[in-house]
């Protein structure tokens, strides 16, 4: 199911899986599509590609939920499609991920990516492509320099996060959330939040709430307790999702990331 807004001058696509009920953002603005949604959304969203005309696909990171459509897009509307230059050969294979995530987001299979520059320019605005590792090694987000609007990817998503995805990292997201504070915006546009409009504020109450419970993990840790019982006492959790995912998802990969960085930096 997909539902379609307008939001000032960008359309919102959001598309709600059937398996797992899991929404995901893609927005057109200005002549260029911000990534493509799944695979297994593909019969809805077809025809909304099919209906709009854009130039070129920028891509947040090669995650199956934002590259999953990227395929039907270049063998129909033979539009390029940039991505962060460590992507683009990642994108020439079909991908690698577990089978419960290709049951809610289909199978993302190989295309050709191009890699993106530090800045770019749509129709009638200049953009600036921002390094945001933490969720993904090739995270983007995209500000429009014209109108101040960022377009953040996962890096926002909530503003109190406790899951994590095994390969995340707590401390880079934190650090890749300072250094999009640094540029001037207010409202952002998230992949899967939607539009926030007093995003910056947002951004600003997570990174608080991952630096407190940063400082309360080294706490723990420095009393000698070890992650699991960490987790117990901060970030306790039986959501489906851990089981479902064979724990690729599970709080404590935001405790282990935090505990590893610590010992590295201390």
């Amino acid at each position: 199911m997909i539902e379609i807004t307008e939001v000032n001058d960008v359309t919102c696509v959001k598309g709600t899986t059937k398996q797992g009920s899991m929404d995901v953002y893609t927005f057109l603005v200005d002549g260029q599509l911000i990534d493509t949604g799944p695979e297994s959304l593909l019969p809805e969203l077809i025809p909304f590609f099919e209906s709009n005309d854009f130039e070129k696909v920028i891509v947040t990171h090669h995650h199956e939920d934002h590259t999953g459509g990227a395929k039907w897009i270049l063998d129909h509307k033979d539009v390029p499609i940039f991505i962060h230059p460590l992507a683009v050969d990642l994108c020439s294979e079909d991908a690698k991920y577990p089978f419960y995530r290709k049951l809610v987001w289909g199978e993302r299979k190989a295309f050709k990516a191009e890699p993106i520059t530090n800045t770019f320019q749509s129709r009638s605005y200049n953009w600036e492509a921002i390094h945001v590792p933490g969720h993904a090694f090739d995270h983007l987000a995209f500000l429009n320099q014209s109108t101040g609007v960022l377009f953040s990817g996962d890096l926002y998503v909530t503003p109190r996060p406790k899951l994590m995805l095994s390969f995340e990292s707590a401390p880079d997201t934190m650090e890749s959330i300072r250094k999009v504070l640094t540029y001037d915006f207010s409202e952002l546009y998230c992949c899967h939040a939607g539009y926030v409009p007093n995003g910056k504020e947002m951004l600003k109450k997570k990174l608080e709430y991952m630096e407190n419970k940063s400082g309360e993990i080294i706490h723990l840790y420095k009393q000698g307790l070890m992650s699991e019982e960490i987790k117990e006492k901060l970030l306790p959790s039986r959501h489906p999702i851990i089981q479902f995912s064979n724990h690729e998802w599970d709080t404590l990969h935001f405790i282990t990331s935090v505990v590893e960085h610590y010992q590295k930096t201390k």
